[in-house]
């Protein structure tokens, strides 16, 4: 049984009415729900007598130190069995962590530590490091996000690596590391026995004078299949030598995220040949990073490649024009895996949506989820989207926010919902004006197709 609560007051009766529903839940989620310390008591008892319990979400609560430390009191009792333990953005500091340093120590069952948001600071997250490295903890997951962290955590961190092989996942992102940390951290990678699968670093500071130790990350552990390095500076040149470890046969990428790290056209020579010859990759992510029609044009002539096994392509914020729009749509009719692609933010115009529907209409193309948020568009072109629409059973997920289609084309949008050859699930309309009439039609829309969900 699950329990599963998100923004809402707890009253003391209905705190009350969910601690006994709580006795029998195997899930517990409570984020944004204003809990405090006392709240955590509570909590305590039932992790004590509720040994079904394995995952624990509290995010966004001001829970505090003290909250924390109820929560351990019953964390550490042998009957316990929690395996995912959420705590981000609960107004922590580096005191809490000693108290999850003896959970980490002694709770073998832990298999999930999120605590990212919380000012833990260096100091603290070598203290729970000490925990990672106790042969009791079989932590498999461990997320540091905004934890205030500095270069000075690298060392901790790549001992707590070398001693448990167990650890999976790993996320440094928004901390302040810098790129003799982040060599140091890679360094440290390549030579832990640990079979890293994860590793997020973005905003911490990186530039291409980390890419060569990041690429060799790549090439020497093939466990790893997601990465992310985005909101870092590492520009073409970094790319390239990421690319040499990408390209690595031994590399095995599924997810690569790239977004806002300062790539032009001058790396999509690179990145055409990894679509097209890494079958492992099955996303990327390229948002704001000026690659224009150029480079858009290398990129879907690789999408084209029979090895591409890519499902998901964002590239939104990208420079990209109507003109690029004919090979977008070449490339829909000709990859069979592309299942979502986000393209908003770009000037396509209408003239390019219309050529999109032309590859969208395809039988060959799969897309499912279409983003074309902020591009430009008008109610001309609105009649091809709803024909695209009302034929293509795939698409279940469509955004046309902030383009001033007014009710004339929203009006052409819901003629294509009512179908019942129309999929679209959910119809993502933010920003947008219309009239009360048409208010009035999504409204009863939304009633008379209850599957639909059309967010504004």
């Amino acid at each position: 049984m699950e329990l599963d609560i998100q923004c809402e007051e707890m009253s003391p009766s209905r705190w009350a009415e969910l601690l006994t529903t709580m006795k029998s839940c195997k899930t517990i989620r409570l984020d944004d729900c204003n809990l405090s310390s006392s709240n955590c008591e509570d909590l305590s008892s039932i992790i004590k007598t509720n040994p079904s319990l394995t995952e624990l979400k509290l995010n966004n609560n001001e829970l505090g130190d003290a909250g924390v430390e109820h929560l351990c009191k019953g964390l550490l009792t042998p009957s316990c069995s929690l395996q995912k333990l959420w705590l981000q953005n609960c107004n922590l500091t580096s005191a809490s962590c000693e108290t999850l340093r003896s959970v980490l120590s002694a709770q073998p069952s832990l298999t999930e530590l999120h605590v990212g948001d919380n000012r833990l600071g260096t100091a603290g997250v070598k203290v729970l490091c000490q925990g990672v490295m106790n042969p009791s903890c079989k932590l498999q997951k461990l997320q540091l996000e905004y934890c205030e962290l500095t270069a000075d955590i690298v060392e901790a961190l790549n001992a707590a690596l070398q001693s448990k092989p167990t650890l999976k996942e790993l996320s440094l992102s928004n901390n302040t590391l810098g790129d003799t940390a982040v060599k140091q951290l890679c360094r440290g990678l390549v030579e832990a026995s640990c079979n890293l699968e994860l590793l997020h670093l973005e905003n911490c500071g990186i530039t291409s004078d980390s890419c060569m130790e990041i690429s060799a990350v790549l090439r020497n552990k093939s466990s790893l299949m997601d990465l992310s390095v985005g909101d870092n500076k590492i520009g073409d040149s970094g790319l390239a030598l990421l690319c040499q470890g990408l390209m690595h046969p031994s590399c095995k990428i599924q997810k690569l995220w790239l977004w806002d790290c300062d790539l032009t056209s001058a790396s999509c020579k690179d990145l055409s040949r990894l679509i097209s010859t890494k079958e492992t990759l099955t996303e990327i992510s390229l948002i704001d990073n000026n690659l224009r029609d150029s480079g858009m044009e290398m990129l879907c002539q690789a999408l084209k490649d029979p090895k591409s096994k890519l499902q998901e392509l964002w590239v939104r914020e990208c420079g990209l024009t109507t003109a690029c729009c004919k090979a977008v749509s070449s490339a829909l009719s000709t990859n069979k895996h592309l299942k979502v692609l986000h393209i908003g933010e770009n000037k396509l115009g209408d003239a390019g949506v219309e050529l999109l529907c032309e590859g969208l209409m395809h039988p060959d193309c799969n897309i499912q989820s279409l983003w074309l948020g902020n591009c430009d568009l008008t109610a001309a072109c609105c009649a091809t989207l709803a024909t695209a629409m009302a034929t293509k059973q795939c698409l279940t997920e469509l955004d046309l926010s902030y383009n001033p289609l007014e009710d004339e084309g929203i009006r052409k949008i819901c003629e294509a919902l009512r179908k019942p050859s129309c999929n679209v699930q959910q119809l993502i309309l933010y920003d947008i004006l219309w009239s009360s009439e048409v208010d009035d039609e999504l409204r009863a829309l939304e009633e008379s197709k209850p599957e639909v969900k059309i967010i504004s």
